[in-house]
């Protein structure tokens, strides 16, 4: 191991060090340094294809963006996929592995997996100046660190020098500190160079004696407050984001109507829903409003229904039924129509069958899909991982023409789809038919997540939708390429004026 390794670490999940350490990955990047993200072992249903078609959590793709490098399966050699409260699906290296319990892999899987982090890590180290390594969740999970190999195991491995993060938004962020580092034994306690005050709204001053006193007690600087920081639009890895997610209720309560108000997106509200950040440039469309549905009633108001990825297709196909939202979807009158993504669209089609118990802990499951699209799904066990670019051949969505019909994105998926006689694929894309579409062109499916990152793909369907409901075009856009390479120096710059910058060049071994 040649790099230097810093260490972002956290009081508990959600205090923002994905964002962090994306951050820290610019500001590096920008003074010279070659840098490069890691993190041992993610939890998170948001993953991202890598450029040669492997999985990784999507806070590391994001983070390798910040690094301005490509993302590779080295920079996350494990990310666990929840199945269930007690199971995951495993991924290593950018390949599905196996299905475990949470007690298997805790209590023995891990032994058996560490080797290949350390390799993975060798790997980047021998490239890179720096690795900033994120941990997960607290480092001090007492009934856990026995086997926990992404916090305080891998520090010292790498010696990495180690930050930790509070985030004061949640309220007794001194307590989470001191108990952080009480819980560390004394060679842990050795790597800390320095806690961060995180997501602070107010005047600063007023925090003063409360850092004077934290860092007297843990004996370690504070090496910054971050302010919180609005309208980030960047990546969130963590579920415990979705418990912000707009409802119907909040979004649409009282809207205006007319032909210039928002586009109404409704997006199912799957319990394993997967790829959340597939909304998120809808979101920030000024002519879209995007609300989560949660109840069959809400979908009286939406224009256009998204049916969203699933790590679990057939329980959240059983979710919508045992919920009463199969008639309403089947009878959907919104002006524009009805959109399933990956496993969304395989909901829509005539039946999923999963024969190997992919999904279903190696027992054998079928059932009947929602018979709106004229296609069959079988789950097969090798995960599909590519990016992918195509077009929509008949140049038209919602009955109305697209004005840009080729779009980029990329796959992650089990199914295999089979199309019945006369079927008509959604796109066409570099190795064959994607998705399927209905031959009024209301209902459509496709594989490929991203896609609205497009942003002429996005305008071009928004258009399109807002025509299918009699409503005006938007009179503003967003860029969202563009925009997010300014979203990204505004983040590094923020941080940057916050933080220590002498502290952080002293632990990745150099001054100004």
């Amino acid at each position: 191991m040649s790099a230097r390794a810093l260490m972002i670490l956290g009081t508990a999940s959600h205090v923002g060090k994905s964002i962090l350490t994306a951050a820290l990955g610019r500001i590096l990047a920008d003074e010279g340094y070659r840098v490069a993200p890691f993190k041992a072992q993610n939890m998170s249903l948001n993953s991202a294809a890598t450029p040669n078609g492997r999985e990784i959590g999507r806070a590391q793709a994001l983070q390798a963006e910040a690094c301005r490098i490509p993302s590779r399966a080295e920079m996350n050699p494990i990310l666990m996929k929840p199945s269930s409260d007690c199971s995951s699906q495993v991924v290593v290296m950018g390949r599905v592995w196996g299905e475990v319990s949470a007690a298997d892999y805790h209590q023995r899987r891990v032994e058996e997996l560490f080797p290949i982090v350390l390799e993975a890590y060798d790997a980047l180290a021998r490239e890179y100046d720096v690795i900033l390594i994120e941990g997960a969740g607290s480092p001090a999970e007492i009934n856990l660190k026995a086997h926990d190999i992404v916090n305080m195991r891998m520090a010292q491995a790498a010696n990495a020098a180690c930050l930790l993060v509070g985030d004061i938004d949640r309220g007794g962020v001194f307590a989470s500190l001191l108990g952080t580092v009480e819980l560390l034994d004394s060679g842990e306690r050795a790597l800390l160079r320095g806690f961060l005050v995180n997501k602070f709204r107010g005047d600063a001053r007023l925090l003063e004696p409360g850092i004077r006193m934290i860092s007297g007690r843990i004996g370690l600087p504070c090496a910054g407050v971050v302010h919180y920081l609005p309208n980030l639009g960047l990546d969130e890895e963590d579920s415990v984001a979705l418990a912000d997610r707009p409802t119907a209720r909040a979004a649409w309560n009282g809207a205006g109507d007319g032909p210039r108000r928002p586009l109404r997106v409704g997006v199912l509200a799957f319990p394993y829903l997967a790829n959340f950040t597939d909304f998120d440039t809808l979101a920030a469309e000024p002519s879209v409003s995007l609300a989560y549905i949660e109840r069959p009633e809400d979908l009286r108001q939406a224009d256009l229904l998204i049916l969203p990825g699933s790590k679990q297709t057939l329980n959240d196909l059983e979710w919508l039924r045992r919920g009463g939202f199969e008639p309403a979807v089947r009878n959907f009158e919104g002006g524009a129509g009805v959109m399933g993504i990956c496993g969304g669209m395989q909901m829509l089609g005539e039946s999923i069958e999963d024969p190997d118990g992919s999904e279903n802990g190696g027992v054998p499951r079928r059932d009947s899909g929602m018979a709106m699209l004229p296609i069959a799904t079988i789950l097969r066990a090798e995960k599909v991982t590519r990016t992918a670019r195509g077009c929509v051949p008949s140049e038209k969505l919602f009955g109305q023409p697209l004005t840009s019909s080729c779009f980029h994105g990329y796959e992650i998926h089990l199914g295999e789809t089979v199309y019945a006689d006369g079927a008509a694929p959604f796109a066409e894309i570099e190795r064959g038919p994607d998705g399927a579409i209905s031959t009024e062109g209301r209902v459509f499916g496709t594989y490929v997540h991203g896609l609205f990152t497009d942003d002429c793909f996005r305008h071009s369907l928004l258009a399109a939708a807002r025509a299918a409901c009699g409503l005006a075009p938007a009179q503003e856009t967003v860029f969202v390429t563009a925009e997010r390479e300014r979203r990204i120096d505004r983040l590094a710059n923020h941080v940057r004026s916050a933080v220590d910058m002498e502290l952080i060049r002293r632990c990745v071994g150099a001054t100004a």
